[in-house]
Order: structure tokens, then sequence, then C-alpha cells
């Protein structure tokens, strides 16, 4: 994250605005025929133990501190790689061993190969690091018309929808969890890509718990009483 008052020069600026609205825009009114799609990559990832969320109580009266096993995540490493569709709310992710541009550049193809032929016109949301802009990037560009790469500006990572998906990938797939081998993490991030594949739902720009639905009356509601 960027210092607080980096944050607030860096947003306030008139290109920065007009950057941010293009952004904006997409996800609020999309090209007709078009498509968004939101890329980034995760990591490094360590083959290693993700602390969960579940609490445990020790067993009086030999309760003891609670410690965790020192775990240098030396068991291997690398890089999800991934392509977020905010408003159907589809993902699709691809593990590499380093980040590097030929290995951005194969991604985009399987990016490419997964949308449809129909879409006249491909939005991608992407950042600034200088693999996503390298002559390779812009040789596929060109190999490929109807991309158009739009590039958030410094300390705006908000802009970009996959990073709150992120947070979702890392709960289903990480959290909880002690990895041996990359390859254990791989498998992980496939199976947590497909699980939420099959229950996505769309996000949606400028909300609030953007990708919650609205709740339904269950086994608490009171019978007899109309809900409206």
């Amino acid at each position: 994250m960027a210092p607080g008052g980096d944050l607030v020069r860096g947003a306030g600026g008139p290109g920065v605005r007009a950057q941010k609205g293009a952004i904006e825009r997409l996800y609020t009114a999309p090209p007709e025929g078009g498509v968004v799609v939101c890329l980034d990559e995760m990591g490094p990832q360590s083959a290693r133990s993700y602390p969960g969320r579940r609490v445990v109580k020790p067993a009086p009266p030999q309760a003891q501190r609670a410690k965790q096993e020192i775990d240098d995540g030396r068991r291997g490493k690398g890089y999800v790689f991934g392509a977020f569709r905010p408003a159907p709310g589809e993902a699709f992710t691809e593990t590499y061993a380093g980040r590097t541009t030929a290995n951005w550049v194969d991604f985009l193809g399987r990016v490419e190969g997964g949308i449809d032929d129909g879409a006249a016109r491909v939005s991608a949301v992407v950042d600034n690091l200088n693999v996503h802009s390298a002559t390779d990037v812009l040789l596929f560009a060109l190999a490929h018309p109807r991309w158009a790469f739009v590039f958030q500006p410094k300390y705006a990572a908000y802009l970009n929808l996959i990073e709150p998906w992120w947070k979702v990938l890392r709960s289903l797939a990480l959290k909880g969890r002690r990895f041996e081998t990359w390859s254990e993490i791989e498998e992980a991030v496939r199976r947590a890509t497909a699980y939420w594949n099959a229950h996505k739902h769309p996000f949606f720009w400028g909300r609030r718990g953007r990708h919650r639905t609205p709740r339904r009356p269950g086994v608490a509601a009171v019978p007899n009483v109309a809900i409206t």
C-alpha cells in the first residue's frame, strides 16, 4: 500500500482523474458488444503454512500459550496469473514459475482463447508493471486488434476489481492449509478457481459488499407472516 500522503497527492491530478474515470466507465457502462477483463498476478506464493481463522480452545488445566511451528516456506514458490470478468463474475487462473514477459504473453494467449469470438472489443484493466508493457505484449496487441489495454494509475490498485477477488481465492485455496510443494498450491488454486466459477456472482463497481447477494429468509422466518 502507498503511504497516505502519496495516495492523496497521486489521486488529485487531472491525468489520474481521467484514467480513473475511464476505468470506472468500463465497469458501469461497458461498451456494447465488448468484454471487460481485469488482469493481475498474485505472488510470489510459497509452499508453506497459511494461517486460518479457526479458534482453538486449549483443554484446561494444561493450557499453555498457543504456538506455531516456524515455516520458512522454502519448499517451492511461484506466481498465480489471473483474469477476472466483473460483469459475469468469471475467473481464469494459471500458475507460472516466474513473472516474466514470456509467461505473461502466454497467459494473455490463454485468456484470449477463452473469450467469445463474437466480442468486438476486449478492454483489459492492468497495472503499470514493466512486464505488462513489454515489446512482446505490444506485438500481442497488434496480433489481436480487438484488445485494448487500460492502465490503472499509480497507487490505484483499488481500480482493478481482481484485487478483491484475490482475497476470495486466497480464502478458498490457501487459508488454514500447509503445502509441501509448489505443485500442491497449483492444484489448490485450480480447484478453488473451479469452485468459484461453479458458484460465481458478479462484482459491481461502487457498491460496498458488491459481491454479496440479497439474503433470503430461512428456517428462522416466522410462519404465517407475509414477508415483503
